[in-house]
């Protein structure tokens, strides 16, 4: 919870810490290979298909970078293989800061707790850059569900343990529904689907008996009143769904789950261009036109340090392996 602070004094003060990311870079010793960063176009490799949300904060950042620095910023998906050919792809790069990876909470940490045989170390094959945004969950019931409150669907659930099911469309879906289950001491069957999209799909038509699913992909089936929201998995109320409960006002507090996206290099990129790419994200998320995009939507902006990038990173790591281990939930 501290690391989570820090980040959010950070969110506060977006120019002071674009300044503060970009004094290392000013210190940084630079050899003539990598003075003249970026020198030519860059890619973003996405490990998920366009439209996702992890790539539309790539495609925001690699605009703005692209203004700042003259040179194009691309953005490559690379969707399949639950992330590891996006991650291969750009692991097998030349570590040289054109190629930066742009991942998810997937990717770059729950991958690590919920694989038997990860073919990549999250944490010691990537530099961090900067944890870019993060966005809460809801919890999805059909519109026409007999449970109109979270309290309802519990109450439910410990009635009858194992009647209710919930659909999932990742691993990390899994995961959030399954903390929830700890969390509330209820018990509900998971019922996998391809994807995220595919189990939103799944609430609204009466499929399944609820589903923990981002709220930015969610929001607005809720508003046109397809599908019920019955609580938002953050502190604070979102604006776009005034009337949904916080997963504290619900009655499981401690339910904080958010999908998020993080910027990071090759482990052997040279620690200069490091610094110049962290900077480079800082003065782009620093961007009046970035922060305001931000502001109107339910994911936050929240450009965290390398450090606190990588103290999330582990902390979510040994969330999730715990999570497993107590639920003893099957290794992939």
């Amino acid at each position: 919870m501290q690391t989570l602070t820090r980040i959010f004094r950070a969110v506060r003060k977006p120019a002071a810490l674009a300044l503060a990311l970009i004094m290392p870079w000013a210190a940084a010793p630079a050899s003539a290979s990598d003075g003249d960063y970026p020198s030519r176009p860059i890619r973003f490799v996405v490990p998920f298909p366009p439209g996702s949300g992890t790539d539309s904060t790539a495609r925001i950042f690699a605009k703005k970078i692209t203004d700042l620095t003259g040179q194009g910023v691309v953005v490559e998906n690379k969707p399949g293989g639950n992330g590891f050919i996006g991650v291969q792809t750009v692991l097998g790069a030349p570590a040289d800061g054109y190629t930066v990876f742009v991942g998810s909470n997937s990717t770059l940490s729950t991958n690590a707790a919920a694989f038997r045989k990860l073919p990549y170390d999250p944490i010691e094959d990537f530099a961090p850059v900067s944890l870019l945004t993060r966005g809460p969950c809801l919890v999805l019931v059909p519109q026409n569900s007999r449970y109109t409150t979270l309290k309802a669907l519990i109450d439910a659930a410990h009635e009858k343990p194992g009647a209710l099911n919930y659909g999932s469309g990742s691993v990390s879906y899994t995961l959030y529904s399954e903390w929830l289950n700890e969390l509330a001491n209820m018990k509900t069957t998971n019922v996998p689907y391809k994807g995220a999209g595919d189990a939103i799909n799944a609430v609204v038509a009466g499929n399944v008996d609820f589903a923990v699913v981002d709220a930015s992909g969610a929001i607005e089936l809720a508003k046109a009143g397809k599908a019920r929201a019955l609580a938002y998995t953050a502190p604070r109320r979102t604006p776009l769904l005034p009337d949904v409960p916080t997963s504290a006002e619900a009655g499981v507090p401690d339910f904080q789950c958010f999908n998020w996206v993080a910027a990071a290099l090759p482990v052997k990129t040279p620690p200069a261009v490091v610094q110049r790419v962290i900077a480079l994200f800082a003065k782009a998320g620093a961007a009046p036109e970035v922060q305001d995009y931000y502001r109107q939507q339910s994911n936050q902006l929240i450009l965290s340090t390398p450090a606190e990038l990588r103290r999330y990173q582990t902390e979510e790591i040994a969330r999730w392996k715990r999570l497993i281990q107590v639920t003893k939930l099957e290794l992939q």
